[in-house]
């Protein structure tokens, strides 16, 4: 046993609605979830009010990104304090998709995270290589990298979860092989040992993404360094959240 304690995490992106967001809330709601199981949904930041209104108080809920400041003239953010203020603990940053789709450089995320810990946010801090980074030999190289503009800004890594998303498996139906993830996530731990600390790399939940299924999640679950999984299934958040209570459910089976 390691200790940490296991957390699913499910990322909508952009989906949902008020009236999807309740039948997925009473869905999970409905749910028999283990204590020892940490359950986190992501909702679009103009519903973390509504779904933090519907989920039972033991299922928390996420903002997907935020900004690196607490106010000011910048259309289109939020804040930490906003995010607090709809009830809301944790924050996703770093996703590849605000990485590689809207521009988001290692530097601004380590700005994020620095800001939202700062503001008592819990923070889903996201890292990964692209297909032909892996191809290339350099997974290792490019997620140490990103992981180190993190951990620059993290002065309490108890509000911290790593959250590795290899982007050449995001929605595309590829997963990481238990191996693979399990690789890359003992690498993270040997690097979090040598530049931050022992008690901090034994500590750390490492969190596994990239189009996991309930077919998949019980050898991933099974692996020394895979702490959780945060995952999404495109344009189906109702079969996403089937998968989020599978994943827990077999990683109880696993315990």
């Amino acid at each position: 046993m390691t200790g940490r304690k296991f957390f699913v995490g499910g990322n909508w992106k952009l989906n949902g609605d008020k009236k999807s967001i309740e039948e997925l809330a009473n869905t999970l709601n409905k749910a028999k979830l283990n204590p020892d199981t940490e359950v986190v949904c992501g909702a679009p930041a103009i519903y973390l009010d509504y779904a933090r209104s519907k989920l039972n108080p033991n299922i928390d809920v996420a903002a997907q990104n935020c900004y690196k400041v607490a106010k000011g003239a910048f259309t289109g953010e939020i804040s930490p304090g906003m995010i607090k203020d709809c009830g809301v603990k944790w924050v996703i940053l770093g996703h590849s998709e605000r990485r590689h789709v809207f521009g988001e450089s290692d530097e601004l995320i380590g700005q994020k995270v620095a800001h939202a810990l700062e503001s008592g946010l819990g923070v889903i801090a996201c890292i990964g290589e692209k297909l032909d980074e892996r191809e290339a030999g350099i997974t290792e190289k490019v997620v140490f990298a990103q992981t180190k503009f993190i951990a620059d800004n993290v002065k309490d890594w108890s509000k911290v979860v790593l959250a590795y998303e290899p982007v050449w498996a995001i929605g595309t139906g590829k997963t990481a092989s238990p191996q693979q993830a399990q690789e890359v996530h003992d690498k993270l731990r040997q690097w979090m040992k040598a530049n931050v600390s022992e008690a901090v790399a034994s500590s750390v939940r490492i969190i596994y993404g990239g189009s996991v299924t309930g077919g998949t999640c019980k050898e991933l679950a099974s692996q020394k360094d895979v702490d959780g999984f945060l995952n999404a299934e495109e344009g189906d958040e109702r079969n996403m959240q089937k998968e989020q209570i599978a994943e827990k459910n077999i990683k109880d089976e696993t315990k």
